[in-house]
């Protein structure tokens, strides 16, 4: 995204992240083939994946909704407790150092099928970007 010139203001509205990237984000919902079902309008890129998520009610919609399952990445973690199981987020760590060999055997395990479950997601994300 072109950022506005420099001395505008609100330009810092659409910097993004560590490394102070322009960006713009939308939140996409895909089925289980990678077809786009819900695409969010476009918010500056500088706040959180789960701050808009919860922006756009989504947690109240799913949390009262029928029940589904959406594959989410891990920007959404935490998001699964206050909907009742229905966000799926990657696994998270627990332990920062010295982790046993058996956990990241496991972690490492469940990663991976989160991210082969995941793919056609992303697949769908990359055909709306192309």
């Amino acid at each position: 995204m072109r950022r506005p010139a420099a001395g505008r203001k609100d330009r810092d509205k659409f910097v993004s992240g560590k490394t102070k990237q322009n960006a713009v984000k939308s939140r996409v919902l895909t089925d289980a083939e990678g077809r786009m079902l819900f695409c969010s309008p476009v918010r500056p890129g500088s706040c959180a994946d789960i701050t808009q998520a919860r922006q756009l009610g989504m947690v109240q919609r799913l949390a009262g909704g029928p029940l589904m399952e959406i594959l989410a990445d891990a920007g959404y973690q935490g998001m699964g407790a206050q909907t009742g199981g229905q966000v799926v987020t990657p696994p998270h760590c627990k332990f920062k150092k010295n982790a046993p060999a058996w956990y990241e055997e496991r972690h490492e395990q469940q990663r991976k099928v989160h991210s082969s479950r995941r793919i056609r997601v992303e697949h769908g994300i990359a055909h709306l970007k192309n």
